[in-house]
């Protein structure tokens, strides 16, 4: 099984998942599965659509986000955001370590929760994201104005 992630009762995240994968997630009574990753991102990964057959079968919901790490969005992190609030939970999502999942989650809790909340958070789950502080904070001040 992937190293899973807790983060909140509602998103836990992993490394990249594999179809076998998936029966573990049931059993561990994931609802949905949020592909962060992009197929061809890296040889030999498995494509989205051989681990969504089996989360199909599997019953349990699912969404594909495709998201490239270096270069996360406004929009990657409403995304996000939206299929969070939509998804059953609790929701596994995963990319190709966790991060890229945990750093959207970060961002799409700015202005929810306190900065120093959010980082904590990802630390304990084994995530150093101290250097997204000031856009965490910056976010944060964006809604507010909006």
């Amino acid at each position: 099984m992937a190293d899973i992630r807790k983060l909140t009762d509602e998103l836990s995240v992993a490394a990249q998942l594999t179809p076998a994968d998936i029966a573990d997630a049931k059993h561990m009574r994931f609802q949905s599965v949020l592909c962060n990753r992009p197929d061809l991102e890296e040889s030999g990964q498995p494509a989205f659509r051989e681990i969504q057959e089996k989360i199909a079968q599997s019953g349990l919901a699912s969404e594909f986000q495709p998201v490239d790490g270096g270069s996360i969005s406004d929009s990657d992190i409403e995304t996000f955001a939206a299929h969070m609030d939509s998804l059953p939970k609790p929701v596994l999502a995963y990319c190709r370590t966790g991060t890229r999942c945990t750093v959207l989650w970060a961002l799409s809790e700015a202005g929810k929760r306190p900065t120093d909340e959010i980082l904590e958070t990802a630390a304990t789950a084994g995530y150093a994201l101290e250097p997204l502080r000031a856009r965490i904070e910056y976010r944060a001040e964006q809604l507010k104005k909006a």
